[in-house]
């Protein structure tokens, strides 16, 4: 999912800057920022000066993987920063400028050349004008990226060459011009009201000109009669009205021109491949007229006799003045903007350097004689800012750099988790093998570390002459290679073959002719020969299979003709097939190294396609439903074609149809694993990753924090350390919940027995929790990381450890590093606690509150940056925008004017490190917090998050004496003699733990409640806060912690929004409520249109900018799907959290909210205050009931996080929306998602994520109780109508959905009243005979045979109104209104008594079950009752009252505590004791 994913990278850029060919260029119309885009698919940002045109390097946008062509501005509006660009793939993105964000991606399958934005009439904003390899105009939506209809041609439909669209200044329609590449030229007219559903729009006329190719058309805006038509060799100005050519200008020798535009009715700019721009006067009596401006076509003497002299006057060049050659065209734009009211007109260019200059057109506007050169006024590029960079940026190895040797440019780079080693190819042919936390911290932070030699070991592996171009660890990508084995491929033309542990050269095969430029690992369902290979290209067009365990080549592929592109695999037909760069398909035998067929053209494309249908997943069933993907295959004919092959191979087809049963199979068991999320693949918490934005760079690299792996590898390291019991002591598992379960089902004989044994099992159960997870793990770390020999030499030294006490405890792990001193084991555990070091020390606002800091440093361990760090930000569809370490050029302003440390000043340090200390401090104080919304947001989940997770865990720190001590002290490892100073030793701990846990409470506290005011303190002028939307997303997260830390900052963001804030954001937010009624689903047109997998992804879908969120209407159906599920999270939220308690006394929600009545009332958002006017609360408690109740579908799956947030909402605000609800309805539905409960759902505070199911259950549970200690009448009452209504379906034989969801909720229900009578002891007493229907509808009668109310529920015997007779099986009730309840068990029928004027105080059953003894002291009366049955026990059993006394009234003080006012007690069959508050006891007879 990768919308919710927290991710947070960190890039280390390194000494040079990357490469950057510039491919298109766009300067935004405010002037702010520059953007350009290269041939390598990057964009780069620039943030831009106004006023000088200062240009600095600001991000780089990395998504697109082909050269970005075009650019286009995507909104009218001044301040909107968003781009669309395009590339030569046909990928199309939207961009946020401000934080580098892609909104929105696709794929045409149509290639643009050039884009257009153009605000059309009737529309609310922009529209994209596209042409390219196709022979339409295509419209597009800038937002949504859709298609909004198309313009196509009649006469001669050819590819579009260029296009210009313009709106006539007397007519109200826009005009497309346009010219194909066989030169005709043609024009549409548009009202504004044309949409996909419209015929073809075809073209109003068109005519054929002599221009062939054309490279851009301009219509002058200047008097709209002119248009300039740009050629390669030529260019010509025609006549707009019946196109005849005025004049033409020819390009300079050994020039051909690009493009070109008017700068007035008689000038033109053209500019040429080599990167100039030639200013031409048109000659004038071509534009003859009353005056130029208002020269008409019809006049007579337009279009005068040509005459020799007429032509165009050359009057300027714009150009640089050194002339360098350039490798390929630059890329040029004329733009007008305005700055301060007065208009400026600038042309850009970008060129094959990297090099962005830009020339102010108007200072060379006017006519000069001698046609004089202007220099450009701004010149600037990346490598130019990064040479201006002192200290230059900090790469992942400059330890290993020394300052008089040149440095060695690291090529290639692999991070082995497992063993937490980084390997790093270089140019000169060594490969180094350091540990990558330790190296990251050398980099990026201080601390002790900074000052020791040798503190980052590393190893050298030598054996390749020249570049080492690829790296390869098979074992991370299969268990099934040997975890030592590290393979790497050079310029050399070898791959070599290393044990990564000795870094000895195991075998180097030298079968290429070229350099190695892919390492791959063939699949694993292939034959068993092939499983030991790894597939490895070179440039020489060859692909071989080579053998690590044979260590030989088994198959060389080397007759392409054209370099490899991809490589696809049929395992189960023995076929490797490789597609070339000229679209020729080889297929290839990888057993024998036959070469089977070569394929072209279409069935080429097919097969290729065809290879991915039947993709494998990780467990060797077939992606698609188990085997069906096999199924729907069969109408590929390339698949037929397989088949055909498949006849040969008798063994593959059988293989296959078992595979297939064995996937339907395991795809049928899935539903009943247990309740904890067990992931395929666990997520490695930290991945680093090489990045080059050209073949020819030295690598960056970026370091992928990912939060949630990091919380689930740090609680399962601590969940794993912990017994059964001590995870029940903590709270993090409950049994309580079994008890509850045990009674719903029918008692046997041995049901005690099986009932302890129960209890056994689930004790065991929580042990194998842990167990359960290793075992789904297969593929994970865990496994990798213990193999048995290891953890048997490790059982070994735990005994011997725990013999000798753990006194000697350092001294044995010092001898035993002594022993292997190369060595690096995979044994020690991943470090998480180090990458979690490192990530907090990142992400930390140091400065803002120096105390805190302190404790930071001293207890919790944290280190601070060095460097202002580069962090990244992950959108959508796997894009990344990477911040470059220049932007630091731009802040030197704001450094010098912060004040200095003292400290600082008399270190001794040289400038350049004073002023880059200077700036780290300023960075993450302040700058950090400004950059943007979406970086804000995710730092603060984030380190939130982590804080919260280490708070939760015992001794948490990361201070490494502490570690030690940390680890001596796990309870689990110590043996049970107890020491002498061990009871010091366990004082000193648990205040140094006291101390530690208090420190990540205030990291915690500062970043969720306190940054904001602190950092605008620190004199930020644009903080910019964390995004609502974002954190409404993340309110049920699947991952706990971070669920957690979101709310927490959705409500600290939202209660400092004040009253005027929040009801600004339900202004804004309300429009998008969607509007239920009871029947339809959000919006029923879109349920046929929307695929399935948008609605499953709409969750993980992340934010736009909320600025302008009030300007634009949502543009596509995704988008506002997306807007309105968080809509109504977010006014969820709001209501449940702000909204009226609508009770006046509002008990409920001043237990929730300590500030009383009166400061609720002023907090209230309105519109969920209770009025008939305001149905906002309305609106959302339906939306959230809807959500809770609309059964599974593929729009809404059963357990999706919406649907969690709606259960949770319902939970947390039910005061608010119960006036609007089915209560009855609203709590079946809860107890429908809690059924699955008997799995051992762990508690609310159980850290590990669970399966969705799980994690549903847990919600609605928690929702439950909180339902039922808000309102518990309401619930009580409900339950029992429920109860009636079920019994009432029961007895006419037709059990309703109700009943099915009671029976199965029964032990959730008896949870509930369970916890209500321990809470609400009084409430409940006033509704005793519904609390009985309840509980005798849920408990299962067999077990009131055997045993008493009780044992079976001992709560509901608290109160003395409750009696029950096991010889007669009878129950009795005194309820509030003075009726007895008398339950017959046998019968299963209950009659009731009217015994006293006010509510029964106490009954009792006498021992032999003859006499029932009533007292209630509103009347001051005791009754005794007897029951006669009929003759024979025939006819119903009446009961009578046989004696009547009157009782002494009691003294008012006692009558307080309602609960303890009087008890029955028989003392033998015919007498009975009145015991009264008071102490005092009176006897009563028969």
């Amino acid at each position: 999912m990768p919308g919710t994913n927290l991710i947070v990278p960190v890039v280390l850029w390194g000494k040079h800057a990357p490469t950057h060919c510039v491919s298109s260029i766009y300067m935004s119309r405010d002037q702010k920022t520059l953007v350009t885009g290269c041939y390598d698919g990057q964009m780069c940002i620039w943030q831009v000066d106004p006023e000088t045109l200062k240009m600095t390097p600001r991000c780089l946008l990395v998504g697109h993987t082909a050269p970005v062509t075009c650019l286009s501005r995507a909104s009218i509006i001044q301040d909107n920063n968003y781009i669309v660009s395009s590339s030569e793939a046909g990928e199309m993105c939207t961009w946020d400028l401000v934080d580098g964000k892609c909104r929105e991606s696709v794929k045409l399958t149509q290639v643009h050349t050039n884009i257009q934005a153009y605000h059309m009439c009737n529309s609310d904003d922009l529209r994209l004008f596209c042409n390219g390899y196709y022979a339409e105009i295509l419209i597009m939506d800038p937002f949504s990226l859709e298609i909004l209809f198309s313009l196509s041609s009649k006469m001669n439909p050819d590819w579009i060459s260029a296009l210009h669209v313009l709106r006539p200044s007397s007519r109200k329609d826009d005009v497309v011009l346009a010219i194909s590449i066989t030169g005709t030229v043609k024009v549409w007219s548009l009202l504004g009201h044309e949409n996909k559903q419209s015929e073809p729009i075809y073209e109003n006329e068109s005519k054929q000109i002599r221009c062939l190719n054309a490279l851009s058309l301009n219509c002058c805006s200047y008097n709209q009669r002119t248009v300039l038509i740009v050629c390669a060799k030529y260019c010509q100005i025609y006549d707009a009205g019946d196109f005849s050519v005025l004049c033409g200008i020819t390009a300079p020798a050994g020039e051909r021109w690009l493009s070109g535009d008017f700068l007035a009715p008689d000038r033109v700019l053209v500019w040429s491949t080599e990167g100039k721009g030639y200013m031409y006067k048109l000659p004038a009596n071509k534009l003859r007229g009353r005056a130029v401006i208002s020269s008409v076509p019809d006049h007579k003497g337009f279009h005068g006799p040509t005459v020799d002299h007429d032509s165009p006057v050359l009057y300027g060049i714009l150009a640089h003045t050194d002339n360098k050659l350039l490798s390929c065209p630059p890329s040029m734009r004329f733009i007008i903007t305005s700055v301060g009211g007065k208009q400026r007109r600038l042309l850009l260019r970008g060129d094959s350097h990297g090099v962005v200059s830009v020339w102010n057109v108007d200072a060379a506007a006017t006519p000069v004689a001698g046609k004089p050169t202007y220099a450009p006024i701004v010149l600037t590029s990346l490598s130019l800012a990064w040479t201006e960079m002192n200290p230059s940026p900090v790469g992942i190895l400059d330890q290993l750099n020394h300052l008089d040797e040149p440095e060695i440019k690291l090529t290639s780079s692999i991070y082995i988790l497992a063993a937490n080693r980084l390997v790093v190819g270089r140019e000169d042919g060594s490969i180094v093998i350091v540990d990558a936390t330790h190296t990251v911290q050398l980099q990026l932070l201080h601390g002790k570390h900074q000052h020791s030699d040798d503190w980052a070991t590393h190893q050298l592996l030598l054996g390749h002459n020249g570049r080492v171009n690829c790296l390869l660890y098979p074992h991370h990508v299969h268990q099934r290679y040997d975890k030592s084995h590290l393979v790497s491929g050079g310029i050399d033309f070898a791959v070599c073959l290393w044990d990564l542990f000795s870094g000895s050269l195991l075998h180097r095969f030298c079968v290429h002719a070229g350099e190695i430029t892919q390492l791959i690992v063939p699949p694993h369902n292939c034959t068993p020969r092939i499983q030991k290979c790894i597939c490895s290209v070179a440039s020489d067009h060859s692909v071989t299979l080579l053998s690590l365990s044979e260590r030989k080549c088994v198959t060389l592929a080397s007759r392409h003709l054209f370099p490899v592109v991809t490589i696809k695999w049929r395992p189960l037909d023995d076929f490797m097939v490789v597609g070339c760069s000229d679209g020729t398909v080889y297929v290839w035998q990888m057993e024998t190294g036959h070469l089977d067929r070569v394929l072209h053209g279409m069935i080429a494309e097919e097969v290729l396609a065809a290879c991915d249908e039947t993709l494998t997943d990780d467990l060797g069933g077939s992606i698609g439903g188990g085997g069906s993907s096999d199924m729907q295959g069969l109408a590929n004919p390339a698949v037929h074609f397989f088949r055909g092959l498949r006849h040969r191979n008798l063994n593959a087809m059988r293989a296959a149809t078992q595979r297939g049963l064995a996937a339907l199979q395991t795809t049928g068991q899935q539903g009943s694993a247990g309740p904890l999320a067990e992931p395929i693949r666990r997520r490695a918490p930290l991945t680093v990753q090489g990045f080059r934005s050209n073949p020819a760079d030295p690598e960056s690299h970026i370091l992928f924090f990912d939060i949630e792996g990091l919380i689930v590898e740090l609680l399962s390291e601590e969940y794993s350390a912990m017994s059964p019991a001590s995870l029940e002591a903590a709270g993090l598992i409950s049994s309580e919940y079994m008890t509850m379960a045990q009674l719903t089902r029918s008692a046997s004989p041995d049901a005690a027995k099986r009932i302890s044994d129960f209890f056994g099992r689930v004790k065991d159960k929580a042990g194998d929790m842990e167990r359960i997870l290793k075992e789904k793990d297969k593929h994970g770390i865990l496994a990798k990381m213990k193999e048995s020999a290891e953890t048997m030499q490790t059982k070994l030294q735990a005994k011997a450890e725990q013999l000798k006490g753990h006194l000697d405890h350092k001294d044995e792990t010092s001898s035993n590093k002594q022993k292997r001193p190369k060595d690096v084991t995979l044994a020690e555990p991943p470090h998480t606690m180090e990458i979690a070091q490192i990530l907090i020390s990142l992400l930390h606002a140091w400065g803002l509150d120096p105390d805190l800091d302190r404790v930071c440093e001293s207890k919790l361990g944290l280190l601070r940056p060095m460097v202002p760090v580069c962090f990244g930000v992950v959108s959508r569809h796997g894009h990344m925008a990477v911040q470059l370490p220049t932007r630091l050029n731009d802040w030197t302003d704001a450094c010098n004017a912060a004040p200095t440390d003292p400290i600082l000043t008399t270190s001794g340090l040289p400038p350049e490190l004073l002023r880059q200390e200077k700036l780290t401090r300023l960075f993450s104080s302040k700058l950090h917090w400004e950059l943007s919304t979406t970086l804000t947001t995710n730092h603060l989940l984030s380190i939130v998050a982590l804080a919260n997770t280490l708070m939760s865990m015992s001794q948490a720190s990361f201070v490494p004496e502490q570690e030690i001590a940390r680890k001596l002290h796990r309870p689990s490892t110590r043996s049970t003699s107890s020491w002498a100073g061990d009871e010091e030793r366990e004082e000193q701990l648990a205040a140094q733990q006291a101390h530690i846990k208090q420190g990540w409470s205030l990291l915690a506290t500062l970043h969720c409640v306190l940054l904001p005011d602190k950092v605008v303190a620190a004199g930020a002028k644009n903080f910019k806060r964390p995004q609502v939307e974002m954190l409404a997303r993340r309110w049920q997260h699947h991952c706990l912690e971070v669920r957690d830390a979101s709310q927490a900052l959705l409500l600290a963001e939202l209660s400092r929004l004040g009253p005027k804030g929040r009801k600004a954001l339900v202004d804004n937010w309300a429009q998008y409520l969607p509007l239920y009624t009871h029947t339809e689903s959000i919006n029923p047109h879109a349920s046929q249109k929307e695929p399935a997998e948008k609605v499953t992804r709409v969750q993980d879908e992340e934010f736009e900018e909320e600025e302008e969120e009030i300007v634009r209407k949502p543009s596509s159906l995704a988008e506002l799907k997306r807007k309105q599920t968080t809509a109504v999270v977010l006014l969820g939220v709001i209501g449940a959290e702000f909204g009226q308690d609508i009770t006046s006394e509002g008990a409920a929600g001043n237990k929730r909210r300590k500030d009383g009545d009166v400061g609720r009332k002023s907090s209230v958002v309105e519109g969920f205050t209770l009025s008939s006017s305001n149905n906002l609360a309305r609106l959302t408690a339906l939306a959230l009931t809807h959500l809770l109740l609309s059964p599974p579908c593929a729009r809404l799956p059963a357990h999706t996080p919406l649907r969690r947030a709606a259960v949770d909402l319902l939970g947390r605000g039910f005061t608010v929306w119960e006036p609007y609800l089915d209560v009855s309805h609203v709590l079946l539905g809860l107890l429908e998602m809690c059924s699955d409960a008997d799995k051992l759902v762990p508690s609310m505070t159980y850290g590990l994520p669970l399966s969705p199911q799980a994690d549903s259950c847990r919600t609605a549970r928690h929702a439950l109780t909180l339902i039922a200690t808000a309102r518990p009448a309401a619930f009580i009452t409900t339950m029992a109508r429920e109860v009636a209504r079920c019994a009432a379906a029961q007895q006419s034989g037709q059990p309703s959905a109700a009943y099915l969801a009671l029976q199965r909720g029964r032990a959730e229900v008896l949870r509930g009243i369970e916890l209500l009578i321990d809470r609400m002891h009084n409430e409940v007493a006033e509704l005793l005979v519904e609390v009985m229907d309840i509980i005798l509808h849920c408990v299962d009668q067999s077990h009131l045979k055997s045993k008493g109310l009780n044992e079976v529920f001992p709560a509901i015997c608290r109160y003395n109104q409750v009696s029950h007779c096991p010889a007669t099986r009878r129950i009795a009730v005194g309820s509030h209104t003075g009726q007895l309840a008398l339950y017959e068990l046998r019968a299963g029928r209950c009659q009731s008594l009217a015994a006293h004027n006010g509510p029964v105080t106490a009954c009792a059953f006498s021992p032999d079950g003859r006499y029932l003894v009533s007292y209630a002291t509103s009347d001051n009366r005791l009754s005794f009752w007897q029951s006669t049955a009929g003759m024979f026990g025939l006819g119903a059993a009446q009961t009578r009252c046989v004696k009547c006394y009157s009782t002494a009234p009691m003294a008012d003080v006692a009558r307080l505590n309602p609960a303890r006012l009087a008890r029955l007690v028989w003392t033998n069959s015919r007498t009975v004791t009145l015991m009264l508050a008071d102490g005092s006891e009176t006897r009563f007879n028969v």
